[in-house]
């Protein structure tokens, strides 16, 4: 009975959650996610309302959670990396030329004004922003957004002295905070028939008159005032709307699908090519060594503390388990002022006078040694579990048969341990070979030489690529697509290769 419950319950929660999502998702014209949740929805009561197969009600949470997860982000990562999206080109062909028409407006000697307040459903400093304006002739409120114009009746909002001073769902900005937003509100316009309206000072607007036309049967821009027409032409990846003398009439682009262009850009960019092999060595070598050093680590503890003779087990246990408890983040912050050349712990306990964080080689060992401190305590663990899990009587049987200890450890146990963790280990260097944090929080990808200030000493793959993407140059989303994309090959070929190392481990042991 109580299950009978618990699935009503439940099931009763997924069709009311995606009922409540429905207005929404048809406002904002999601129809393809409003269709993937009430097919979710459709599969769940099939499956958990009626008598289907056992297995399939087991199979069918993962297979969702699979497909929203995994697959899903997948999918939609690979559909950006075809595509120039990015700053610049976040928005559609016909929103870029509403704004570019938009922002051309012009006040003239007879354009009508408006009574302006400056409201949001957001953030107050970057919006999303609408005009509540109100006819000083007419008295007729109305709204705008960078879609248009929408008259409002008297009972959807609140006049007092001639301005819009409340609405259901907005937040109305003060004057500081319209002065603040001022950057945002010099861009935004809203489209009207003629032209479009643009505020004037905090409490005033203006409806202007556009200088620019858009000719869709030509595809071009006509200012009206000179004369010059501006048509579609190609720069790098982008288009923009181009002079005769090749001037652009604005930086802004449209979002548009680039095919493979950005896969082809890795492979035949030298700014990228230049220095990709090296940083690929050393991606390799940061993660295999952060492996192998944490288990050689981890193993060693492991073993000491295995042995019966040692007393006090669980407080060592305890005490090596600590590096754990302290968030990873905070644990690199004071590993950086332990790798200070001058005030740093290290170098004056040892006397040393290191530039850790300056010099090439040292800071690929700083790295190193930080990321050892970071997991060893986890091989620590697995291997202790591994340790535990070998039956006592094998070890016996290698000392009756003649081996010493560390015969039995080379021969017998270290086989079966590394059999058992080899998943681990596999699991362990895709992590480290996308291990961004660490780089990123304690050398952000330096020492740089002033030749190459793009690719540093201790950059991985993730944090070079992280740099081109969204460095300088502004957030490249379609690129930055493709270089996960390759990354995820990558990883996904090193990692099956180490699968097939491991299978022939076990078929041996």
């Amino acid at each position: 009975m109580i299950a009978v419950l618990i699935r009503v319950l439940c099931l009763g929660t997924a069709v009311g959650t995606a009922a409540a999502l429905t207005p929404s998702l048809v406002s904002g014209r999601h129809y393809a996610v409003l269709a993937v949740a009430w097919v979710i929805v459709a599969v769940l009561v099939g499956t958990y309302a009626t008598r289907r197969p056992l297995v399939a009600k087991y199979l069918v949470p993962g297979t969702i959670l699979l497909v929203l997860f995994t697959v899903t982000p997948v999918l939609a990562t690979l559909q950006l990396s075809t595509t120039n999206y990015g700053d610049g080109t976040r928005t559609t062909k016909q929103e870029t030329i509403t704004q570019v028409l938009a922002t051309s407006v012009v006040e003239t000697p007879d354009s009508p004004t408006f009574h302006l307040a400056v409201a949001t459903t957001g953030n107050p400093v970057a919006g999303p922003f609408t005009f509540f304006l109100v006819d000083p002739a007419t008295a007729e409120a109305f709204s705008g957004t960078e879609e248009g114009l929408v008259r409002l009746e008297p009972d959807q909002v609140t006049v007092a002295g001639g301005f819009v001073t409340a609405a259901p769902g907005y937040t109305f900005l003060t004057p500081k905070q319209v002065n603040d937003a001022a950057p945002h509100l010099r861009e935004f316009a809203v489209p009207t028939e003629g032209g479009a309206i643009r505020s004037r000072g905090l409490r005033e607007a203006f409806e202007g008159r556009a200088v620019l036309r858009y000719d869709e049967a030509t595809d071009t821009i006509v200012n009206t005032d000179t004369g010059v027409r501006y048509t579609v032409q190609r720069q790098g990846d982008r288009e923009y709307f181009v002079d005769g003398g090749g001037t652009r009439l604005t930086d802004q682009s449209w979002r548009a699908g680039v095919g493979l262009d950005n896969y082809r850009k890795v492979f035949t960019d030298p700014r990228i090519l230049g220095s990709f092999l090296g940083i690929f060595a050393w991606t390799v070598v940061f993660a295999a060594g952060s492996v192998a050093l944490t288990l050689a680590l981890g193993l060693v503890l492991a073993v000491t503390l295995n042995d019966p003779r040692v007393r006090g087990q669980k407080l060592y246990r305890s005490v090596l388990l600590l590096p754990y408890a302290i968030p990873g983040f905070i644990s690199i912050l004071v590993w950086s002022g332990f790798f200070n050349q001058d005030f740093g712990l290290i170098n004056g306990l040892t006397g040393l006078h290191v530039n850790w964080l300056g010099d090439p080689f040292a800071a690929k060992a700083a790295l190193l040694l930080l990321n050892l401190w970071l997991g060893f305590p986890y091989m620590f663990l697995v291997t202790t579990g591994a340790l535990q899990a070998i039956p006592a009587d094998v070890r016996e049987a290698a000392t009756i048969d003649g081996a010493g200890r560390l015969t039995a450890f080379r021969r017998i146990t270290f086989p079966l341990v590394l059999v058992a963790i080899a998943p681990i280990l596999v699991a362990g260097f895709a992590f480290n070979f996308n291990n961004y944090n660490v780089v990123e929080l304690l050398t952000h990808g330096g020492p740089f030489t002033p030749d190459n200030p793009n690719a540093g000493a201790t950059d991985i793959l993730i944090s070079y690529t992280v740099r081109l993407a969204f460095g300088a140059g502004g957030a490249q989303f379609g690129f930055a697509s493709a270089i996960a994309t390759l990354l995820f090959v990558i990883t996904g070929v090193l990692a099956a290769a180490q699968f097939r190392a491991t299978r022939s481990l076990e078929e041996v042991h």
